[in-house]
């Protein structure tokens, strides 16, 4: 836990319906108790009366180091985000219910998980954390789920900024995570990261099966239907140039991170999303998970390969 905290430290300081839907499963009976703490409102409400108090109850989030002036000063010129933040999340109900109905299904699917206390955070638009799940804690920066429009997103390119908003925060609860229990698989192969990516999308499906799936991917529903349209061709492209087992490096960057486009180096560059890579992988894991009697847990457990060869899966025509 301790390499999180350190992580959360410097980014608290330094910001001074698809045929292969998941079926719906029965949580109702599964007892959840959701503990929010709203320490954006804490902090940015405080003076220097009530800071002492504050730093004795969160000694993870004050460095020791940090004289009462840097708080006080990052209280007083964050106040406009805070202010936004306020209005988009005065009240937290709706969130709170659907981080409830999320932690549900992760027990459902793993009888041992513990529901982590959620800590709401400030951190000046640091989007590489939005989120971070550290053991028993999950943080969330609730000023990188305002709004796609929000003026404050001004230089973020869109990529990016079209999944700020509120309906995205359970998403990327979700998919921290999913990144937690996945174990990698570790070979450099194309296919292998496809693989990995597509266990991770499959864990989310399973974690919000109502949720759109352009949602879960973080895609606009145009940029779902363009990757669905093109199916086929996309994937001769994968087998004509031999890159399913390829180890090039350079095709996680090209195809699995988020980016703008996908780099075929072709006209269809410009209109492709990014990650085109974890569409494919998701598919195969579906198709491997329609075509096989297999439970989650196993899924977790079966390497790339086999996963591939008994998916059966066939592009879209």
């Amino acid at each position: 836990m301790y390499k999180y905290i350190v992580q959360l430290i410097i980014l608290f300081v330094v910001s001074s319906c698809d045929q292969n839907k998941n079926k719906l499963v029965d949580v109702s009976s599964i007892e959840m108790e959701v503990e929010i703490d709203r320490f954006d409102q804490k902090f940015y409400e405080a003076d220097s009366s009530k800071l002492n108090k504050l730093k004795s109850e969160y000694t993870y989030l004050f460095p020791v180091q940090n004289h009462d002036s840097i708080w006080l000063n990052k209280i007083r010129n964050e106040q406009e985000i805070y202010q936004k933040v306020s209005k988009i999340f005065k009240d937290f109900s709706v969130e709170k219910n659907q981080l409830k109905q999320l932690f549900k299904h992760v027990k459902y699917y793993h009888p041992s998980f513990k529901p982590p206390k959620t800590i709401t955070l400030i951190t000046n638009l640091d989007y590489q954390n939005k989120v971070i799940l550290a053991d028993s804690l999950l943080f969330i920066s609730l000023d990188l789920y305002l709004g796609e429009q929000d003026d404050v997103y001004y230089d973020f390119p869109k990529y990016l900024s079209k999944n700020y908003k509120k309906s995205h925060l359970v998403v990327d609860v979700a998919e921290e995570i999913s990144n937690q229990i996945i174990i990698k698989e570790r070979n450099r192969q194309f296919l292998t990261s496809m693989i990995n990516e597509g266990k991770k999308m499959f864990l989310i499906d399973s974690y919000l099966p109502e949720k759109e799936d352009s949602e879960k991917i973080g895609y606009t529903n145009e940029e779902l239907e363009w990757v669905k349209l093109n199916e086929a061709m996309i994937w001769k492209y994968f087998i004509e140039n031999k890159l399913l087992f390829s180890t090039e490096a350079s095709l996680y960057n090209r195809f699995i991170a988020n980016a703008p486009f996908s780099k075929f180096y072709i006209d269809i560059d410009k209109e492709s999303p990014g990650k085109i890579g974890v569409y494919f992988g998701w598919k195969i894991v579906k198709a491997y998970m329609s075509n096989n009697n297999v439970t989650l847990q196993q899924l977790l457990q079966t390497n790339a390969e086999e996963i591939f060869k008994k998916s059966k899966f066939k592009p879209k025509k």
